[in-house]
């Protein structure tokens, strides 16, 4: 087996390629977020992703297919993934990816939360609450800021996904007390009405219609429950560097270096760039959050689509960085598809594009059985050992030998020796 030194596993936020097959059980039936920006925007070019075979996973218009271009072959491996895991939510799907199958879903609140929850938090706070039901993230600050301002109170308020937000503008309320209240609010919903995340979302502005969110979000998330990739990398001694909320999303468990961004996709991209440049081994895992909270519950597809070409323009550079034993894979924790009804999350594929210098090309991976499969290779690869759930890849990439024609007709078994001459 090929050694790799370094895995870097980086996230495009709700970037999924087609509806599962339990779609329909998530009122999710016909969901696309890449098929349906590029057909709902003319058409998208991705033409480095294209190289890794995204144009192969579903059809995206714009996105040819490896055997239609690029010399008949990708230039790493490609294949899409299921969510074994209940939900399809942030939390889950990257749970998922670390190696976690969750079969308990995160309850959702579709009509806000109990009393009990908000009444404790009023206590525990001294501030009282407004809102308490779904809703849009920026829509709820132009129906509420005013009254928040006047009165000092919470927006509490949530979406389909398992999460409890509160909002509060910066100038009024210190920073500090928000995420304390966040803090707080994790602890009574441990205790009460069970969420993945409690996210503290300030803001400013003086009016409906320019309230802005700031960079200053934070997630305060439940540990998970169970030993994951990033765990065993940190324990051999090796580095996890988590850019963008990764950090946030495992309340940092596993992770050695936390890069937090302003929330912006380019300096998530900026600062992995940066992490690659260094000599470090281990994982760098990279968030990009913009997919998903600006375009994808926006339903902007035309936003979603200049942030998809932005990010691919950057990615010739992200692989020329690269150092030699190197695994790159660029996948996302669920769908967000921006053409569809509401706000919420799709229940869809996710991509899973490989690439490292000496990996074999063009290897198809087909439809994996769970996101975990990244886990378990990446774990196989660095740590020589299979203890994650899921079905490692390592061995359908890894070069035997040098041969370049036998790797591409032959795959060997662990203890299978070459004979290529």
């Amino acid at each position: 087996m090929k050694n790799i030194d370094r895995a870097i596993i980086i996230v495009l936020d709700s970037a999924g390629v087609g509806e599962l097959p339990d779609a329909k059980n998530y009122d999710d039936l016909g969901s696309n977020t890449f098929g349906h920006i590029a057909s709902s925007t003319g058409g998208i070019n991705l033409p480095n992703m294209q190289k890794l075979g995204l144009g192969n996973l579903t059809n995206i218009k714009g996105v040819a297919e490896t055997t239609n271009c690029c010399g008949g072959k990708s230039l790493g491996a490609y294949g899409k993934a299921k969510e074994a895991s209940k939900g399809k939510d942030t939390t889950t799907g990257h749970w998922e990816i670390a190696g976690i199958i969750n079969n308990t879903p995160f309850p959702s609140y579709p009509n806000g939360f109990p009393k009990e929850v908000l009444d404790e938090l009023e206590k525990r706070t001294g501030r009282k609450i407004l809102c308490n039901m779904p809703y849009s993230g920026t829509k709820v600050l132009d129906d509420y800021g005013i009254e928040q301002k006047n009165t000092g109170a919470w927006i509490v308020y949530t979406s389909a996904d398992p999460v409890l937000q509160i909002a509060a503008h910066e100038e009024d309320v210190p920073l500090k007390e928000l995420y304390k209240a966040c803090e707080i609010a994790l602890e009574i919903c441990g205790e009460l009405a069970p969420v993945a995340r409690v996210i503290a979302r300030p803001y400013l502005g003086d009016k409906a219609g320019n309230y802005k969110r700031t960079p200053n979000r934070h997630d305060f998330s439940v540990l998970p429950p169970k030993t994951t990739l990033l765990d065993k990398i940190k324990d051999k001694g090796l580095e996890v560097v988590a850019i963008g909320k990764i950090n946030d999303i495992f309340a940092g468990v596993g992770i050695t270096d936390t890069r937090g961004t302003n929330l912006d996709n380019m300096d998530g991209i900026n600062k992995t760039i940066k992490a690659l440049k260094e000599d470090t081994k281990g994982l760098i895992f990279t968030n990009l959050v913009d997919f998903d909270m600006n375009f994808g519950h926006r339903r902007n597809p035309e936003g979603y689509k200049d942030a998809l070409e932005e990010f691919d323009n950057k990615l010739p550079e992200i692989i020329e960085t690269m150092k030699e034993g190197d695994l790159l894979i660029l996948t996302a924790d669920h769908g967000c598809d921006p053409t569809y009804k509401g706000t919420d999350h799709t229940r869809e594929y996710i991509p899973i594009l490989t690439y490292g210098d000496g990996l074999k090309k063009g290897v198809n991976l087909g439809e994996r059985e769970s996101f975990s499969d990244i886990a378990s290779t990446i774990e196989e690869f660095i740590l020589g050992t299979n203890e994650i759930p899921g079905t490692s890849f390592a061995k359908d990439i890894v070069k035997c030998c040098n041969n370049q024609k036998h790797n591409n007709h032959h795959n060997h078994g662990e203890n299978d020796k070459c004979r290529c001459k």
